[in-house]
Formats: C-alpha cells, structure tokens, sequence
C-alpha cells in the first residue's frame, strides 16, 4: 500500500503530529518512505477535503495536523474496503 493520503491518515490515527514525524511513522509502519513534496501535497488535499486539520502548537514551530471526524469515518471505510480484498486474496491464495 503506498496510497499517501491513507498513509497519513493512518499515521494520524494514533494522534496529532507535525510532518517530519508523520514521514518517519509511515516509513516505520508501512516502509514507505514519503519525500516532502508528496507528504505535504497528501496534507493539503486532506485538509482540503476536511479530513485532517491543523492543531495549535505554542510550543514548537512545527506544524501538528490531527484527523477530523470525518477523516476517521473515511479511513475506516478505507480500510474496511482493503480489508476485504485481503481476505478475499489469501483465502484464494489457499484454495489454490
């Protein structure tokens, strides 16, 4: 899976975080190491879309970003979906 905006959502997932600490969990989780023209690219378009939003931080210049309730809800659903291909996938792997 190397869908940037599910990776970020997912990173996002387990809470607040600035950029370079979203770069570093995805690549930790996924192994998908994300540049910072397609990380922060992912973040606009989700905060766009109302997914993700920017949190206040008067202690660190960096800018934390956490999930909506609408960008949980969208995740979910994304994840249900692949979850389903999965389970579909491996049970064919073994009928095989």
């Amino acid at each position: 899976m190397s869908d940037p905006n599910l990776l970020v959502l997912a990173s996002l997932a387990e809470g607040e975080k600035h950029g370079y600490a979203i770069m570093e969990d995805v690549e930790r989780f996924a192994g998908v190491r994300l540049g910072p023209g397609t990380l922060y690219g992912a973040i606009t378009r989700l905060e766009q879309r109302g997914w993700i939003r920017p949190v206040k931080s008067a202690a660190d210049r960096r800018q934390p970003y956490g999930l909506t309730a609408e960008g949980r809800r969208h995740l979910e659903e994304q994840l249900s979906g692949l979850n389903k291909i999965v389970k579909t996938g491996l049970k064919r792997l073994r009928t095989v």
